[in-house]
């Protein structure tokens, strides 16, 4: 009885200080995780962004889809100009004197594809709707543009985003809850990871600073 008892209790400490160790590495490893996969999926909607800028410099509106938006960048021209200041002398009937106008002149210097100047050699746009992340080659982000009123004004506005149930599915469900109920400076808040707003005029994402130094 007393190696059966001796056996439990080896048994009971194993299991007792397997749950221990879990519950101090699962969180650790699942930060280690869910950074990795932010930090990927961060990089791609910064090229989305890239390339949706763009887009309303030559279109003077936001692409709703990522066919469209890829297409530009494949297709696209931008325009050069230069802008300079310049007068002249035009007579005043009501003075009866030549008066000094100034005028702001814009020249045509040449075009340049878009694809060059802002992918170059590099052709992972034509991949930007597809998340960076293996398991979910084929899912994608969620994109949408409108023009809404802002103070009297009609302005082109865009959003992509993802849920981070999907970019952590394989993760703990636990771990996964309290990462969608996040409010911090230095985490991304909320259950999706957001580039641009359809209620605000801003190409800007919901997470911290942090990741914009990783990519740098």
């Amino acid at each position: 009885m007393k190696l059966g008892i001796q056996a439990a209790l080896w048994i009971l400490s194993i299991f007792f200080a397997y749950k221990i160790y879990d519950s101090i590495s699962g969180p650790i490893k699942f930060n280690q995780v869910k950074n990795q996969r932010f930090a990927l999926v961060i990089d791609r909607l910064k090229d989305i962004r890239t390339a949706q800028i763009a887009h309303k410099d030559v279109n003077g509106q936001f692409s709703n889809n990522f066919d469209s938006l890829v297409k530009f960048v494949d297709e696209g021209i931008f325009t050069l100009i230069e802008k300079r200041d310049s007068s002249y002398l035009e007579y005043d009937r009501t003075y009866r004197i030549d008066l000094l106008k100034e005028v702001i002149v814009v020249d045509t210097l040449g075009f340049v594809p878009v694809k060059d100047s802002l992918f170059k050699n590099n052709n992972s746009y034509k991949k930007m709707a597809y998340l960076p992340i293996e398991g979910l080659e084929d899912s994608t982000f969620n994109i949408k543009a409108e023009i809404i009123n802002k103070n009297g004004y009609k302005v082109p506005v865009f959003e992509v985003k993802i849920s981070k149930n999907v970019l952590l599915f394989d993760q703990n469900e636990d771990l996964v809850k309290q990462e969608n109920e996040t409010v911090s400076v230095d985490g991304v808040n909320g259950p999706e990871i957001i580039l641009g707003s359809l209620s605000k005029v801003s190409t800007n994402g919901n997470w911290p600073t942090i990741f914009d130094a990783k990519r740098e």
